[in-house]
C-alpha cells in the first residue's frame, strides 16, 4: 500500500517525443524531481533509392510516436501511475531533415529527405546504436548553383549564421520542388506544406487536414537558411533567394508555449507546449541557462552549442571513429576502442583528420577529405586509436575557440553527453585538451529533459520551473584537467 500511495503522490508529469534519425522515443518525466519513469522506443527504418542519398517515411515517423505513448503509457499503467497526470508534451527532433506534404489529403507528397547517408561498404563513422551515416549529398548541385549567382560566390549568409550547405532544409526543399512533380503541382495549387519533422508531427498531432497547427519553433527555423537570426523570423530576402514561397512555410513560435491540443491516442486533450530541436533541447536538459555555458554532444557526430546570452552561435563539430572498425578492422567493437587507446596512452605522432564528407564547422569545406599522418615503423593499431578519440578532441577544440572568438565569452567548463560519454579516456582526453572541466551528468536522457522542461515551463501549463534555485541538481561526473595549459601543443 505504501508503494502504491507514493505513485499516486507524483504530482504533475510532463512527456516528451524525441524524434531521431534512428529511432523515436517517448519518455516521461516527473516534473518537481526530473526523474525518468517509464519511455518506449520504436527503430525507424532508413532507405537509400541512391548512392548518396538517404530517405525516412513520414507515416512511418507518425506511427512509431503513437506506438510509443501508446506503449508508454501501459507500462506506467502497470506501474500504478496515472497518465491523467501528464499535463503537457514537448517535441524535439533531428534537425534539418525536411517534409513537403498535402493540406488537403494530409499526405506526405515525398519522403523525408534526411541529413545523414551511409555509402554503401565505404568509410563509416561512430554511430550510437545504428548503423554508420553521412550527410545526404543528392543536392550538391544545388548549393554550387545558389553559391555561383552570390556576389563574390559568397556562401556564408549573414542573415542566417549559416554557410550555404547541403545540411541544411532550403536546399533540400529547394531540390523537391525542382524535381518532385508531386511537390511542384501541390505548391502551384498552394496545397503545400513544407516542415522540419517537428512540424510534421505537430501538425499530424494536433489534427492534420481537420485544423492541425502549422508551426515550428525558433531553434529548428534557424536550420533551414530562411530564418533571419536577427528578426526571428522567416525572411523575405531569403526565401526570394531559394525562390520558396513564404506561404508553404510554418509559423515560427517560441520554443516554450502551448501550440495545440492533442486530438488523438492516450493522451488526447494533453497541450504539446514545447519544442526544440534535439541538440538545442540537450543544451536546456544540460541547464546551460548562463551566458557562456556550452555543452557538446558526442553521438553519431559532435554537436556544440554554446549559450551566448542575446546573440545566437550555432556550430556543428565533425565525425568520427567506427571507421577504425568496419574499414581497418582493428576493433570488433566500439567498446575496445578505449583499451586499445590506453594500452599506449599516446598517438605517437600520429594524427588523424577524419574529414570523411568534408569538413563542417567551422571550416565547412565540402572537398576536404580525411588524412592520417605522422606514421612510423613503429606506429600501430593502439596509435591509431588515440589518434582517432584525440581527433574528437581537437575538433571540439576548434570550434570552442572559435566560439570564444566570436562571442567574447570564455568557457569554464564544458558539459557533455551522447553515446560516447562512456568512454572515460576520450573524456579525460577533452578535458586536457580545452585546459577546461569536463561534465558529464549521471542522467543521460539530456535531449528529452530538456523538450520537457519547455514544454512544463510553458504559460498555461506551468508545472515546472525554471528559475535556477526551483532546478533539481544533477549528479555528475567531472574530468578534470591533467596537463599543463603551456604545455598542451595547442
Amino acid at each position: 500500500m505504501a508503494a502504491s500511495s507514493n505513485r499516486i503522490m507524483l504530482g504533475p508529469l510532463v512527456a516528451a517525443i524525441d524524434q531521431g534519425t534512428s529511432s523515436t522515443r517517448f519518455l516521461v518525466f516527473n516534473a518537481k524531481t526530473a526523474e525518468l519513469l517509464s519511455h518506449h522506443q520504436v527503430e525507424i527504418k532508413q532507405s537509400f533509392p541512391k548512392e548518396g542519398w538517404v530517405e525516412e517515411d513520414p507515416k512511418e515517423i507518425l506511427q512509431s510516436v503513437y506506438e510509443c505513448m501508446d506503449r508508454t503509457c501501459e507500462k506506467l499503467t502497470q506501474l500504478n501511475i496515472d497518465i491523467s497526470n501528464i499535463k503537457a508534451v514537448g517535441v524535439t527532433n533531428q534537425r534539418e531533415t525536411t517534409l513537403v506534404w498535402d493540406k488537403e489529403t494530409g499526405e506526405p507528397l515525398y519522403n523525408a529527405i534526411g541529413k545523414y547517408y551511409m555509402p554503401r561498404g565505404g568509410l563509416a563513422i561512430w554511430s550510437t546504436g545504428s548503423s554508420p551515416v553521412w550527410l545526404d549529398l543528392r543536392t550538391q548541385s544545388t548549393v554550387e548553383r545558389l553559391i555561383n549567382k552570390t556576389p563574390g560566390r559568397n556562401k556564408n549568409h549573414l542573415k542566417t549564421g549559416l554557410p550555404i550547405s547541403t545540411y541544411f532544409s532550403a536546399v533540400k526543399l529547394r531540390w523537391l520542388m525542382d524535381n518532385v512533380e508531386k511537390v511542384h503541382e501541390a505548391v502551384l495549387s498552394h496545397r503545400a506544406m513544407f516542415g522540419t519533422v517537428d512540424s510534421w508531427l505537430i501538425w499530424c498531432l494536433t489534427g492534420g487536414k481537420k485544423g492541425g497547427v502549422h508551426c515550428t519553433d525558433v531553434t529548428n527555423a534557424s536550420r533551414t537558411m530562411l530564418f533571419n537570426i536577427h528578426t526571428m523570423d522567416w525572411d523575405p530576402e531569403l526565401c526570394k533567394y531559394f525562390d520558396i514561397p513564404m506561404e508553404i512555410l510554418p509559423k515560427v513560435r517560441s520554443s516554450s508555449e502551448i501550440y495545440g491540443l492533442m486530438k488523438s491516442g492516450p493522451l488526447t486533450g494533453v497541450p504539446i507546449s514545447g519544442c526544440l530541436g534535439d541538440q538545442s533541447a540537450a543544451l536546456v536538459g544540460q541547464m546551460c541557462f548562463k551566458d557562456g555555458q556550452a555543452k557538446n554532444t558526442y553521438g553519431t557526430g559532435c554537436f556544440l552549442l554554446k549559450n551566448v546570452g542575446t546573440k545566437g552561435s550555432v556550430a556543428i563539430a565533425g565525425a568520427v571513429v567506427r571507421w577504425l572498425k568496419d574499414n581497418l578492422g582493428i576493433i570488433q567493437t566500439s567498446t575496445e576502442l578505449e583499451k586499445l587507446a590506453a594500452d599506449v596512452g599516446t598517438s605517437y605522432g600520429c594524427y588523424f583528420v577524419p574529414a570523411f564528407s568534408g569538413l563542417y564547422a567551422p571550416y565547412w569545406e565540402p572537398s576536404a577529405r580525411g588524412i592520417i599522418c605522422g606514421l612510423t615503423q613503429f606506429t600501430n593499431r593502439s596509435h591509431l586509436a588515440f589518434a582517432a578519440l584525440e581527433a574528437v578532441c581537437f575538433q571540439t577544440r576548434e570550434i570552442l575557440d572559435a566560439m570564444n572568438q566570436d562571442s567574447g565569452i570564455h568557457l569554464s567548463q564544458l558539459q557533455v553527453d551522447g553515446g560516447m560519454t562512456s568512454n572515460r579516456l576520450l573524456m579525460q582526453l577533452q578535458a586536457d585538451i580545452l585546459c577546461i572541466p569536463v561534465v558529464k551528468p549521471s542522467m543521460p536522457e539530456t535531449t528529452a529533459l530538456g523538450a520537457a522542461m519547455a514544454a512544463g515551463a510553458a504559460e498555461g501549463v506551468s508545472v515546472w520551473s525554471l528559475n535556477p534555485e526551483d532546478l533539481t541538481e544533477v549528479t555528475s561526473e567531472k574530468f578534470e584537467p591533467q596537463i599543463n595549459p603551456e604545455g598542451n601543443g595547442i
